[in-house]
């Protein structure tokens, strides 16, 4: 288990590189790496540059960056606040599949929602986990040779004003909202990250070192 703290996000694809790699090899166990990004747009495969309402130049000025991740999905949001996720897992030999995955990290959010008393569901049609029409969490994966990399982000105490920079996913009738927001108070991400690593064991069935 890595708690990395706030870690740029340029860093953080380094480091995700690196332990796939080794994975890929059987040099270092399932990981598991826990932190939050300072603000940043990232744009997944399927991102379409429209989807930032403003120009990157202008962004970086206001103090965001923007990165092209890699990883599934379209555009998103990660800032202080947000519990981020990233399982450095090899899904050999049984379960070597992509759909499921994500339905499992979704299972791994509604799980730990539901521990904080937050009632979360699946959306047919959408990836994440909402709350009514409000998206409370977001996933977008990598797989490489059956390894995983990124994951997912939870919205627990963060500032939501950046999202509407955005169309969140790409998902122009929706929203965004937190833990906190849906709560009536802040949760520290210590609270939040505990709840979640054990539900990621129990529902990957797997143990996750660092």
């Amino acid at each position: 288990m890595r708690r990395l703290g706030s870690l740029p996000y340029a860093e953080g694809l380094e480091l995700q590189r690196e332990l796939v790699a080794e994975r890929q090899r059987d040099a270092v166990p399932d990981t598991l790496l826990l932190l939050e990004h300072p603000p940043v747009f990232t744009l997944g495969r399927a991102a379409r540059r429209e989807h930032l309402r403003e120009d990157a130049s202008l962004l970086a000025a206001r103090g965001f960056e923007v990165y092209e991740s890699g990883r599934g999905g379209d555009v998103t949001y990660h800032g202080p606040g947000q519990l981020v996720a990233y399982p450095i897992l090899s899904l050999e030999p049984d379960r070597r599949d992509v759909h499921r995955y994500v339905r499992d990290l979704e299972e791994v959010m509604i799980r730990t929602c539901a521990d904080l008393g937050v009632a979360a569901h699946r959306e047919a049609g959408l990836t994440g986990c909402w709350v009514g029409r409000h998206k409370l969490g977001a996933i977008g994966v990598r797989i490489a040779r059956w390894v995983t990399s990124h994951g997912l982000a939870l919205n627990v105490t963060m500032d939501l004003a950046p999202f509407g920079l955005i169309v969140p996913c790409g998902i122009r009738d929706r929203g965004v909202t937190s833990l906190a927001a849906l709560l009536g108070r802040p949760l520290p991400l210590g609270e939040v990250s505990e709840a979640l690593v054990g539900h990621i064991c129990d529902v990957l069935g797997r143990r996750l070192e660092g």
